[in-house]
């Protein structure tokens, strides 16, 4: 008998009893006279309480007194009962208890089961007298059987391995955040759970996890701002393929001065207006450039430009030689006239840029072999190379003239002067950038600049008997006195002045040199022709004579003469 058993009295079932209601399960016999587990009653677990006020024996006999009695723990759900008599007339298959289903006595109670086929332990005998074992709340028990209307059909247990297709539910691992739990489920299956360990280790579900209020947020946060990556990035890669640059309107207003290095492409002309606040973006710059027909022939330079412009504006205004800002450099101009262009384009004070290069000198960035003797008049001199610079008010001149020798030096390197000058017998480089600047002085046209340079080396051999070392150049003259004259005097009158420029006075080359020559003077310098010439005069704009001796020079001034 279970705690919850109909006695031979007329109690109902107990209403906690999980079987309450169901047919067939109590003894009675099912509608047509069938038994459910053909013919075989199911007895309760022995360690189940039963009811105390009991007062007459179902099995036609008495255990010794004739009387059922039932042990209590404290708890009164101990699990414990004590028998006296025999044993074996509970468990008999029925034959001493029931025929065929029904009581001797003609009352009607609960029937006693014999042994269910599906029970593992139905064949075990419950110990008398003392603890009776509970065969299902062990781990590795079986479940316990179940009644017939709650029985589920047996699952085959599917090997181990990988699963497809399949849905796991909160029991078989799916979180509780995805299962809907609450805490209400939590509460059902606490009060589930306390129930079916009294029926022999039967747990429930496993407790579900409360929904994470944080984790929601979590995931709304991550993917909200995936979705506003995608959204960021998809503008950027329309505007960046389809869209329209951005772009000013109109002609702008103010001014703004805008430096473009040399070998500069479109975009970055465009950067650089772009910093000085002309363009709005680049690709606007670009797009402008590449629908003019002349936009590619932007050149290197200063621009001084207005602000605010429409790239289309800003294409057409550089392409104005107005807008461009650059000194150009003559070849063979001396430096004092390149420092009072720079003064003068930078706004400054007369002898500003002038001081500066004397006081700065060895910041500017000379090569190593520069200003080698202890008369060089200018340090800089012959390192302000002939090109178009940049130079606007805003500049300092110590910038200017770094960015004016820094072109000199590449050119130089380019021309390897240092390997070139002990192939000439000469010194350095500084003596080869010497004789280029006499060279770009004295000759009138390029065309002669390598005959012209025969006659500087030729002149500087010591055992020559023309000059006897002595170059005898008028352009020296004139640099040491800052003038550009023809007529400066009697060669007795020049023999007299002393100074370490006068190659009327001092044999072999000046200091330094004496301009800045161009690159056809120092190729000519570097390669200079074959020929036994002294002398040159020029007698007409594009005609020049040379001689190798003195008397042949004295007819070539009288044709000279004749010509004037």
């Amino acid at each position: 008998m279970t705690e919850y058993g109909r006695g031979p009295g007329s109690e109902p079932w107990h209403p906690e009893d999980p079987l309450y209601g169901d047919s067939g399960w109590g003894g009675q016999a099912p509608a047509g006279d069938t038994s459910t587990y053909g013919g075989q009653g199911q007895y309760h677990q022995p360690h189940q309480h039963q009811q105390p006020h009991q007062s007459q024996s179902p099995y036609g006999g008495d255990w010794g007194t004739g009387q059922q009695q039932a042990a209590y723990d404290q708890s009164g759900y101990g699990g414990q009962q004590q028998y006296e008599g025999d044993p074996a007339q509970v468990y008999n298959g029925g034959q001493d208890a029931y025929n065929s289903g029904g009581w001797e006595t003609g009352a009607q109670g609960q029937v006693p089961y014999s042994g269910d086929p599906m029970d593992p332990y139905a064949g075990q005998q419950a110990g008398y007298g003392q603890e009776s074992p509970d065969y299902y709340s062990t781990p590795d028990a079986y479940e316990p059987p179940e009644p017939p209307g709650h029985r589920r059909p047996t699952v085959p247990e599917q090997e181990s391995g990988p699963e497809t297709d399949w849905d796991p539910g909160p029991d078989r691992g799916e979180h509780a955040f995805f299962a809907g739990g609450d805490e209400d489920d939590d509460d059902e299956h606490a009060r589930r759970a306390g129930r079916g360990d009294r029926r022999g280790g039967r747990g429930g579900k496993k407790s579900k996890k409360r929904r994470s209020g944080c984790a929601c947020l979590v995931v709304t946060l991550v993917f909200a701002g995936g979705l506003g990556g995608v959204g960021y990035f998809g503008y950027q890669f329309y505007q960046d393929r389809f869209g329209t640059a951005p772009d000013y309107a109109g002609d702008g207003s103010g001014e703004a001065t805008v430096d473009i290095p040399k070998d500069s492409g479109g975009y970055a002309i465009g950067q650089k207006l772009k910093e000085a606040g002309v363009v709005k973006s680049v690709d606007a710059f670009v797009s402008a450039q590449g629908k003019h027909p002349e936009g590619q022939s932007i050149q290197a330079g200063v621009y001084v430009l207005k602000k605010r412009m429409s790239a289309a504006s800003a294409v057409e205004l550089m392409l104005n030689p107005k807008s461009r800002s650059n000194l150009i450099i003559p070849e063979g101009k001396r430096n004092a006239w390149v420092y009072e262009r720079i003064d003068d384009r930078l706004k400054l004070a007369k002898g500003t840029t002038e001081n500066v290069a004397k006081k700065e000198w060895k910041t500017l960035g000379l090569p190593d072999w520069a200003n080698t003797h202890k008369d060089i008049k200018d340090p800089l001199e012959g390192f302000l190379f002939p090109s178009s610079y940049p130079v606007a008010k805003g500049q300092k001149p110590a910038d200017v003239l770094r960015k004016m020798i820094a072109h000199a030096n590449e050119k130089y390197e380019d021309l390897d002067l240092k390997s070139k000058a002990a192939e000439l017998n000469l010194k350095d480089p500084l003596e080869v950038l010497t004789v280029a600047s006499l060279v770009q002085a004295e000759g009138k046209y390029k065309h002669d600049f390598e005959k012209v340079a025969t006659v500087v080396y030729n002149r500087l051999k010591p055992n020559n008997t023309e000059t006897y070392g002595l170059l005898d150049f008028d352009s020296t003259v004139n640099y040491l006195k800052g003038e550009s004259k023809l007529a400066i005097g009697s060669v007795d009158d020049l023999r007299k002045v002393k100074d370490p420029y006068n190659t009327y006075k001092i044999k072999g080359l000046p200091p330094g040199p004496i301009g800045n020559p161009g690159e056809v003077a120092l190729n000519s310098a570097l390669h200079p022709a074959k020929g036994n010439w002294y002398y040159f005069v020029s007698v007409s704009e594009d005609r020049t004579l040379f001689a190798e001796t003195n008397e042949e020079q004295n007819r070539n001034r009288e044709k000279y003469l004749k010509g004037q």
